[in-house]
Formats: C-alpha cells, sequence, structure tokens
C-alpha cells in the first residue's frame, strides 16, 4: 500500500485547501482511528506511508502499527520540517536486510535546497527455503518529492537521487537487480516528463521549460528552460542515475606530471558527458495503475481537495520479463521479477464530489490509498 496520509501541520499550514470539509473530520482525533482502520482493513503485507507527522509517528502511528504486526523504518526531512515518509512491513513475511534513507537536500549543491527525503528498505521474504537457497530480495522504495509544479529541475534531480539509491541497494553480485517497488507521492501527473522518464527510463530534457516538467499546471510562460547538466557534477551522480565512482587519473607515484594523453582523455571524457541532455535509468517500470478508466477514458484520480484534482501517486514495479515483451535489453535487469495480480480501484474527480471532496467522514486523507498484490516469482 502506498498513502498520503496528509499531516496534521500541514492541513493546518494549508487550511485554505480544505474549506470544503466540515471542521469536526479535520481534526487528528478524528483523522487518525479512520486512517487506522482503512490500514487494518486492506491488512497489505507492506505499507509505504507519507506525511507521517513525527510526533503522531512516535507517540500513535507505529505503536498502532507495531500491535498490528508491523516493524516500521521512518524517514524524518530534513531542516525541521515535522513529517516524513515511514515503510512498515509484517514481519511475519519478511526480515529487514538494510535501511537506506536518503535527504535530498545538499548544502554543497546550491540547487538542492529542499527538505524531502526518501527511504529505500531491502527485504527478504521468509520461506521454506528454496532448492537454489535463500529466497531473492526484494528492494522498497518510498518518497514524496517536491511540490513546486515550477521546480522541475529540483524534482527531476530528487528523483535521480531516489534511483541511484536504489540501483546501490537493489544491485546483485551478478549485476542484476533483485525486483524493486517505488511507491509515493511523486507531485507529478501521468504523461508528463517526469513520469515519462520513470516507466520508459529514458528522458531528453533539451529545451524542457522547467515548469512542464511535472505537468501540475499548463502554462509555462517566462520559465526558464532545464540546464545541461540539471544537476551538478559534485552530486556524484552521473546522466544514468547512478552514483559515479570519482574518477581518480592513474599517476605513478614518483611522476608528478600527468602525460599530455592522458590528460586529453580524460578532458575529452568531461565535456561528452556535460553536453548530454538525456538522462536514463537502467530499471524496467510499470505503474501499477492506467490512470484513466478503461470504458470511459475518464481520469483516475488520488488526491482531491479545493485546489485540484490528479494523480500524483504511484506504486511503480519491476514487471517480470512477460510483462514487458519487446523491449529489448531490459532482460538483463530482471531475475524473477514481479506478477501484478490485483489492484484496489481509483475513483474519478465526479465520484469524490459526491461525498464532499477529501478528507471527508470516511476518507481522512485528501490523498486515496493505493494498493496493489503481487506474485514474488522464487
Amino acid at each position: 500500500m502506498s498513502y498520503n496520509i496528509l499531516s496534521q501541520n500541514l492541513l493546518e499550514d494549508n487550511s485554505h485547501l480544505y474549506r470544503h470539509c466540515r471542521r469536526p473530520v479535520l481534526h487528528w482525533s478524528f483523522r487518525f482511528p479512520n486512517i487506522l482502520k482503512e490500514i487494518k482493513h486492506f491488512d497489505a503485507d507492506v505499507l509505504c506511508l507519507q506525511e507521517v507527522q513525527e510526533d503522531h509517528y512516535g507517540t500513535e502511528i507505529r505503536p498502532s502499527l507495531e500491535s498490528l504486526g508491523y516493524h516500521c523504518e521512518y524517514k524524518n526531512r530534513t531542516g525541521r520540517k515535522p513529517d516524513g515518509c515511514a515503510i512498515c512491513f509484517k514481519h511475519s513475511k519478511f526480515s529487514l536486510l538494510s535501511v537506506n534513507p536518503v535527504e535530498f537536500y545538499r548544502p554543497d549543491v546550491p540547487l538542492l535546497d529542499r527538505d524531502n527525503v526518501g527511504l529505500v528498505l531491502l527485504l527478504q521474504p521468509k520461506q521454506p527455503q528454496t532448492a537454489s537457497g535463500a529466497s531473492p530480495a526484494i528492494c522498497v522504495a518510498n518518497t514524496h518529492l517536491l511540490y513546486n509544479p515550477r521546480r522541475g529541475d529540483i524534482k527531476l534531480t530528487q528523483l535521480a537521487m531516489l534511483l541511484a539509491e536504489i540501483a546501490n541497494v537493489a544491485h546483485q553480485k551478478d549485476g542484476s537487480f533483485c525486483p524493486i517497488v517505488m511507491c509515493g507521492d511523486f507531485n507529478s501527473v501521468p504523461g508528463s516528463p517526469l513520469y515519462s522518464f520513470i516507466k520508459e527510463g529514458k528522458l531528453n530534457y533539451e529545451g524542457l521549460a522547467i515548469g512542464k516538467v511535472s505537468g501540475q499546471e499548463q502554462s509555462s510562460r517566462g520559465q526558464r528552460i532545464l540546464s545541461i547538466p540539471i544537476w551538478p557534477p559534485n552530486l556524484g551522480i552521473s546522466q544514468n542515475c547512478v552514483y559515479e565512482v570519482q574518477q581518480v587519473p592513474k599517476v605513478e607515484k614518483t611522476d608528478n606530471n600527468l602525460t599530455e594523453t592522458q590528460l586529453d582523455k580524460t578532458e575529452v571524457l568531461v565535456t561528452a558527458e556535460k553536453l548530454s541532455s538525456n538522462l536514463q535509468h537502467r530499471f524496467s517500470l510499470s505503474s501499477v495503475y492506467s490512470h484513466y478508466f478503461p470504458d470511459t477514458g475518464i481520469p483516475e484520480v488520488t488526491t482531491c481537495h479545493s485546489r485540484s484534482a490528479i494523480t500524483v501517486d504511484y506504486i511503480f514495479y519491476s514487471a517480470d520479463k512477460g510483462e514487458v515483451a519487446g523491449q529489448p535489453g531490459t532482460e538483463v535487469a530482471l531475475v524473477g521479477g514481479l506478477k501484478l495480480l490485483a489492484r484496489l480501484s481509483l475513483l474519478t474527480e465526479q465520484d469524490l464530489w459526491t461525498v464532499n471532496g477529501l478528507p471527508n467522514e470516511n476518507n481522512s486523507s485528501d490523498h486515496l490509498p493505493l494498493l496493489a498484490k503481487f506474485r514474488l516469482e522464487l
């Protein structure tokens, strides 16, 4: 399950978004029991929660989830922001191999001055031992990217940082990746350049206005276009969204001067890398949801308040080979893979306004929970 549960703090800071709501449904004392009831009802093995308020997490959310059999990991936002992301899993189903928090704030990179975070867990399914030994690990990532519709440059860089961490965590000895589930509130709409980059594994962003990256707003008048490259080299992440091995020219200890040919080579490589406006990643990711109702073509929505009703929340997963047939080169990256068996239906904007939008008496966030059932091939 992926669920942005709306932190009380953010609700109160943005009260203009909730003018349509009856006051009592906005109190945390009313909302939390409802949210807990939903979590209990759906009974997912893994929860990816966003906008988890730190004080509520400590006093209510974590203790309640632990009593339901979940092990909880939490990453607070930086800069004294009072909320963060949590990944909780049933310890009857998984054991924890590693916890990898990601901070998108970097004091040494002026572009990265926002306090968003991600969290990447490596889990091992608790299974009877298979003939081939231990069951494969699964990588679960959760994030809440920057909201600001006009800062697509920051959003893409935050995404690249998350993808680099996932590549690091999901990387297996044979060079392939274990199955990946990447959840969260990406503050980007289906079909936008950021969304397409996740699904297609490539994006040529040359000439793209920074306000067009997420597709949240239509107008991009007077906006600057993305610089090439988007982020500076000292971030240490390549255009392929992996951590760069620092290239140190090999020099004999006795010799203080690089030979001229070595120097030329290094410079040529750097220039070529700098000028490329192509981003890539090596995962073959599918979206659990199709974003439109097949019969009507009406959009699904994952969030609905006074200002907008759109899809910004996603569950992406590495599909098994059969599901991405005809994409050459993807086979390498997959062993096992996940098969999508079922998903919880989303609603249309019209559906939601018939119950007075979100939050309401029964649904206590301004987002809907996303839920998917997978089979992991061992």
